[in-house]
Formats: C-alpha cells, sequence, structure tokens
C-alpha cells in the first residue's frame, strides 16, 4: 500500500506511540496504541464514527488504508468526468 505518509507525535520532544497518516496536507487517520488492550486502535477524521484496531501498528495502518480506499470508492462517481 504506502499511500500514506505516517509522521509519529510527540509531546515536548518525548515521542508517543501514536501516529498521524496524511494524503498530501490532509489528515487522513491515526494509529495509537492501547496499553491497556495491548493493541493498535486506528481512526480518521474524515469520519467521526469510523475506527478499528489491530494486534500491531503496522496492522492497524493497514486497515486503516483499506478501509480508506473502501470509503473513498464511494465518492467515484463525482469525481468522474460525464462520458
Amino acid at each position: 500500500m504506502g499511500r500514506i505518509q505516517w509522521q509519529q507525535d510527540a509531546v515536548a520532544g518525548v515521542p508517543l506511540k501514536r501516529h498521524k497518516g496524511f494524503v498530501g496536507p490532509v489528515e487522513v487517520g491515526s494509529v495509537a496504541y492501547d496499553g491497556s488492550n495491548r493493541f493498535w486502535i486506528w481512526s480518521t477524521p474524515l469520519q467521526e464514527d469510523a475506527w478499528g484496531y489491530g494486534p500491531t501498528e503496522e496492522a492497524a495502518k493497514t486497515a486503516l488504508e483499506h478501509w480508506l480506499v473502501a470509503w473513498l470508492g464511494n465518492f467515484r462517481s463525482f469525481f468522474q468526468a460525464d462520458a
């Protein structure tokens, strides 16, 4: 996949177990570690009730990207020019 550019969050120079994902200048999602449940949660600001989780950071990033591709597919006809 690899369409999303990931940036690790930090507070006062201390890196966090949270990464924000961008496509160009648009933030499309984030993944963060949930230490109490020991999994990575993904979410997106594009739809408030869209979220999921994965056992690893990479699994959560991949799940977010798969969701994003499917969700954007709903808008395909809007962006295509009429024939």
